[in-house]
């Protein structure tokens, strides 16, 4: 089935089903929370009458792109199940797909395993927020200044303001067609993801201060749970300040590694322009992108083993480079 007719095929499912749930991966970034928004207030523009729940644990950071909903055991009856920005089952947060009547996935990232019963993977496109834009757009969905917004933030996070290679000729057509639609103040919204508060930008220098580089061009932090209450952030603060490091000459790929005691483990958020990294986070229980992935680990030891990885890879992208 080519791309358009499955989109059709995920807009009669949606028509058919009175109660739909929508949901995304654990530890939900602007693209997650902003296509999995988008795409529940397109789905009541169109079905006012419908029930509409999108669901996942909430993170107080991007609070501004909307308000989640609470899941509870009913929910899995008759009732049909969307997964945004999620390619394996293990990262899908809240609910279980297998016990819904029926299930759709929706997703950028390249293939890991299907799980639910019809899967729209587009690995060419910049976000899910973008791939949710591309289905209001070829269907009879709706789209409204307030769903722009919460696209909009969903796709320039996940392409860095455009930079990204990611990015497409078809991300910058459907963002166009959607500020001309809707009149979208789209210099607003950069404010609300780019803002942010005097303790983080002295958190983000402290990091700076403190990374550590190798002499391959891997570059990378350990965030104990002492530092995070120094200055008064968390761990997906500290997660998110990753972007913060793009264009050093001195590293290739680079990594944050921050402690969050509220699920005992440690979130490590890769990035990369240049060497390949998602193969490696891959073989620590995590994966994404070729240039922006992520693990969940337990200890520092896995830490220092997944550094050597990807300081390997490092060394092999700059010998490539050089000759």
């Amino acid at each position: 089935m080519n791309n358009s007719r499955l989109l059709r095929k995920i807009y009669r499912l949606i028509r058919k089903y009175d109660r739909i749930v929508i949901t995304r991966h654990i530890g939900p970034d602007p693209d997650a929370l902003g296509s999995q928004l988008g795409l529940k207030e397109a789905i009541l523009t169109k079905f006012p009458n419908k029930q509409v729940y999108a669901v996942g644990a909430p993170a107080s950071t991007f609070r501004y792109i909307g308000q989640l909903d609470k899941f509870n055991e009913d929910l899995y009856n008759n009732s049909l199940l969307i997964v945004l920005d999620t390619p394996d089952l293990k990262r899908v947060d809240d609910v279980n797909p297998v016990k819904f009547k029926e299930s759709i996935k929706i997703d950028h990232h390249p293939f890991v395993e299907k799980f639910c019963k019809y899967e729209y993977i587009d690995d060419t496109a910049s976000s899910a927020s973008q791939i949710v834009l591309e289905l209001i757009y070829k269907t009879p969905l709706k789209i409204t200044t307030e769903i722009a917004k919460k696209l909009f933030v969903g796709i320039i996070a996940d392409t860095n303001r455009f930079l990204f290679k990611y990015t497409t000729p078809k991300t910058f057509t459907l963002v166009s067609k959607m500020i001309k639609d809707t009149n979208l103040d789209f210099t607003e919204e950069y404010n609300h993801l780019y803002l942010k508060p005097l303790k983080e930008k002295r958190f983000q220098g402290f990091i700076a201060d403190n990374m550590i580089v190798t002499e391959n061009g891997f570059g990378y932090m350990k965030v104990t749970d002492e530092m995070l209450k120094k200055y008064n952030v968390d761990a997906a603060t500290a997660g998110n300040m990753v972007n913060s490091f793009n264009y050093i000459n001195e590293i290739y790929a680079w990594a944050i590694f921050s402690e969050d005691k509220n699920i005992d483990l440690i979130r490590g958020s890769i990035r990369s322009r240049g060497p390949i990294i998602n193969d490696v986070a891959a073989q620590f229980g995590g994966g994404g992108h070729v240039f922006a992935s992520g693990v969940r680990l337990k200890t520092d030891e896995e830490i220092d083993k997944l550094v050597i990885e990807l300081d390997k890879v490092c060394k092999e992208y700059k010998e490539r480079e050089e000759n």
